[in-house]
């Protein structure tokens, strides 16, 4: 009976580790609904993956602006090599 509890539900601990790998890949069927039978009873969890969402948004937006920065400064650069080559 043990086991068949452990199955069907998830430790809190497990449960986050799940939403946390959703991110980066898919989670097999099992998984999906061992979480989804979790978050429906757990706020905790729930809250969580509410914060892991907006934490991952966040994180690529700021990726994303970072390498608009970069790719910024190396066009600058560029620029201002190319200006002092035509001078010559």
């Amino acid at each position: 009976m043990k086991k068949i509890m452990n199955k069907l539900f998830l430790s809190c601990l497990k449960a986050t580790e799940l939403i946390e790998k959703n991110f980066h890949v898919q989670l097999s069927f099992s998984e999906q609904m061992q979480l989804k039978a979790h978050k429906m009873m757990c706020d905790a969890c729930r809250n969580y993956e509410k914060q892991s969402i907006l934490i991952e948004k966040g994180m690529e937006t700021f990726q994303k602006n970072k390498k608009i920065e970069i790719d910024l400064e190396q066009l600058k650069k560029q620029i201002n090599l190319n200006l002092t080559e035509t001078k010559k």
